[in-house]
């Protein structure tokens, strides 16, 4: 007899893998955004069966509260024509099926070689066994700050060095535009931005 939690799994997996082969084959960029959100959601759910209940509510709060939903609010602001994507990509197909290939190959050389702590099975099949009766969270932040530090500090470097390229990649020298000056703003005295006038009684000021 299969159990409740068998048949959970088998729901959630096979609506992440559909929502994720929507996401690709959708015409629509709109409704790939929203079959992303239906993606994630699944996978939350899938975190909650392994007992990851922190993960699950980062993926739903992070993922689909903020990432997602900005993705779905620039893609309709931008609103992109895809019939010049399509015609754009086709010069650059045999450029990137070989950078696919190579990070296809990279994949399975990782997982050829993957190995995973003993302190993370344990961390998933029992966390109490480890660390007592403090929660799956505290079980969570030990294993990542004490085994995975190296690794939990080079993706931080290499997210921000991503978005420290995103904002160069984006940023734009438009001339006429008026800038904030930061260091004449801190250096500014109040003498010298605030005039105080005698104005006589029923006269106005000359400017």
């Amino acid at each position: 007899m299969i159990s409740i939690p068998a048949i959970a799994f088998y729901v959630f997996s096979g609506l992440m893998l559909l929502s994720a082969g929507l996401v690709i084959t959708s015409r629509n960029t709109v409704y790939s955004v929203l079959f992303l959100i239906l993606a994630f959601f699944n996978a939350a759910g899938l975190f909650v069966l392994v007992n990851a209940e922190f993960l699950a509510m980062m993926l739903v709060v992070v993922y689909v509260g903020a990432v997602a939903v900005l993705f779905l609010f620039v893609v309709m602001m931008l609103n992109v024509n895809m019939a010049l994507p399509k015609r754009d990509t086709r010069s650059y197909m045999l450029v990137g099926s070989v950078v696919g290939g190579i990070l296809l190959g990279e994949l399975f050389l990782i997982v050829g070689v993957w190995s995973i702590a003993p302190e993370a099975i344990d961390l998933v099949s029992a966390p109490q066994n480890m660390f007592g009766q403090k929660g799956n969270t505290h079980a969570l932040g030990q294993l990542l700050y004490t085994h995975y530090f190296l690794a939990f500090q080079g993706a931080g470097v290499i997210l921000l060095v991503a978005m420290v390229g995103a904002i160069v990649l984006t940023l734009r020298q438009r001339e006429g535009v008026r800038k904030q000056n930061i260091h004449d703003q801190i250096k500014r005295e109040a003498k010298d931005c605030v005039e105080l006038v005698n104005v006589p009684s029923g006269q106005g000021v000359d400017l």
